[in-house]
Parts: structure tokens; sequence; C-alpha cells
């Protein structure tokens, strides 16, 4: 059941497992040989007994490192995989029963691959896809003159898809997952492959989506800059099982309890063994230190140094990425 006070879930996941047969095979002719005539297998736990609420209107970041059970999990939620255990809804819907009524109220958009018919245009893959969720073609037209205008692809709504950029293209693969209007769209890795100029600008869509037509995004993707400048929620896979799920506010107060101070001094200083202190790069007269702000102030840290001392400073916080690859471990 949803939290008090909190909006009806969209998604439900509850004691989701996914299990794998998957053949073994001996080194060698002799070994490829036994398989075929006592063939062995193992059994590979993808997913682990998972469970997870995604409320409407979310921006979600469902990340993990490769293998996770990110994509497995995914494919429970489509309908395109069963799980061993556990249920599901979509929707209101059960991706297992029917997957079908589903695929008319979601969307799907994978970075790496295409869905667009590349020998058409923009502007012809639309309309296909509007007749194949059987929406009528005025509607359709109505559809794409408004994302033609929200997307801005009147540059190249007629040229055909092969002839575009990759950042392009996957503004308009954007917009043929919208002409349905789906409830929830999945996003795997959208901006991946593109240069930060073209990236940032797929983020300022997608919070444009989330926002004018109330679409729950749930977003997988190993760029950091998707995950902090989208998401208000992060859910950590890793080795099938959930190891985080917070809020991004939460996981930044939590795990950013150090800075990194970077100094150029005008004469050496030994802060050797000082609590709440490690080096982590000296070149004598430039400093890379870590203050742990549970032990030690960033204050009492420059008092150490001596700011009379500092001919440059700069102060940061832990990567993101750092953080994230820190609960993985964690995880593990």
């Amino acid at each position: 059941m949803p939290k008090e006070g909190r909006f009806m879930a969209i998604i439900t996941v509850k004691n989701l497992s996914k299990t794998f047969k998957v053949k073994l095979k001996e080194k060698g002719l002799k070994g490829s040989i036994k398989s075929i005539f006592k063939p062995k297998y193992k059994v590979v736990r993808a997913v682990n007994n998972i469970s997870f609420e995604v409320e409407k209107g979310e921006i979600i970041a469902f990340i993990g490192p490769n293998g996770a059970g990110k994509s497995t999990t995914i494919k429970m939620l489509t309908g395109i995989l069963y799980p061993n255990k556990g249920e599901v809804n979509v929707l209101d819907i059960n991706p297992v029963v029917n997957r079908k009524k589903l695929a008319y109220q979601i969307g799907t958009v994978f970075g790496q691959k295409e869905q667009l018919w590349t020998h058409l245009t923009p502007y012809d893959n639309f309309k296909f896809f509007g007749a194949i969720y059987d929406i009528p073609e005025a509607a359709v037209e109505k559809k794409i003159e408004e994302f033609n205008e929200v997307f801005e692809l009147s540059e190249f709504i007629n040229t055909p898809v092969r002839n575009l950029s990759l950042g392009q293209r996957i503004r308009c693969e954007i917009v043929a997952s919208l002409i349905h209007e789906p409830k929830v769209l999945f996003l795997d890795e959208p901006t991946i492959g593109l240069d930060p100029v073209v990236k940032e600008n797929i983020r300022t869509l997608i919070k444009r989506m989330n926002k004018e037509y109330k679409t729950t995004i749930f977003l997988t993707s190993h760029d950091v800059g998707d995950i902090e400048k989208l998401c208000k929620r992060v859910i950590i896979i890793n080795d099938g099982k959930i190891v985080l799920d917070d809020s991004m506010e939460n996981l930044k107060y939590h795990y950013l309890n150090k800075k990194i101070v970077e100094v150029k001094m005008r004469e050496k200083v030994n802060l050797d063994n000082e609590e709440g202190i490690t080096i982590l790069k000296d070149k004598g007269y430039n400093l890379k230190i870590e203050v742990d702000i549970t032990k030690k102030s960033v204050t009492d840290a420059l008092k150490l140094l001596n700011p009379e001392n500092i001919v440059d400073i700069n102060i940061s916080n832990i990567p993101l990425e750092d953080i994230i690859s820190t609960i993985y471990k964690e995880g593990i």
C-alpha cells in the first residue's frame, strides 16, 4: 500500500524474482561434445526478491552496474519477461496477464536501439506509429503539430531518419514513444553517445515532457549527469538486489559528508596523522586532501594550512559517481 499522504502508486513491484537456467560448457572439443550429450546447467538469479513503488509523475532513476538486474526488471515491468516469483502491477495492469493492453499505456526509448524506420522521415514514422496504436488520423496530425513545436523538430521532420544526427534521432525516438500519450515512459540510456550540449537538450526535453504531459519517467542511465539533473529519487540495484532506495537529496546528505580541498601554497605543510584528513595528492606546494566533516570542519582544516599560506584554493563535494560506486560495493 502507498504511504499515507502520498499519491497512489502507478508501478508496484512486490517480492519480484527472476532466474535463468544457463548451460555450462567445459573447455575444448571434448567439453563441447560432452555438453551436447550430458549438458550441465546452473541457475542464475538475475533479480532477487525486490520490492518498490513508483508514484504518478515521478522521474525515478533505476541504476546499477552492468549485470545488476536493471534490464531484466524493466522487461518484467513491460511484460517482455515473466517473473519466477512475485507481483508486478503497472497502471493497474498485470504485464504477465495483459501485455498488449499495457503496451497501449506505456512507451519505451532505448538509446542503443532504434525503433524508427531509417528510410522514412520522422513525420512518416510518427504517422506509422499512430496507425499502430489505432489513433485517428486527425488526432495524429494534431499530436505531430504539437510535438513539432514543443520538441523543435521543424528543421528535420521531413528528412530521412538515416540522415539525422544522433541527437536529432533520439529526440524523434522520444516523440515516437509519446504519440499514443503513454502514462509511463521507460528510458534506457537516452543520452548515451551524445555530446554535452545535446545531452543537456535531451534532459531539458525530458523535464518538459514530465512537467507538461505529467508522464511518469522510469530512467536507467550510467550517466551521472542524467541522474543528478533529472531525478529526485534513486533506486540502486546490484547483484539482483536493491541496495538503496532514497531521494537524491538524502543520498547527497548522507554520503556527501566529505569535502575535497585542493590548495596551492607558498610553503609546504605537513598534515600527516591529522584526524579527519586524508591526503589524496601531495606535490609539495600543491596539496589535495579529503576532509571528513563529521570529524573536522573545513574551517579547522584550513586553519592547519594557514590561510595566509594559501595562494589558491578549490573546495568541492565528492563526485556523485564515487558515491554510487561506494554504494555498489557496500551492497555486494
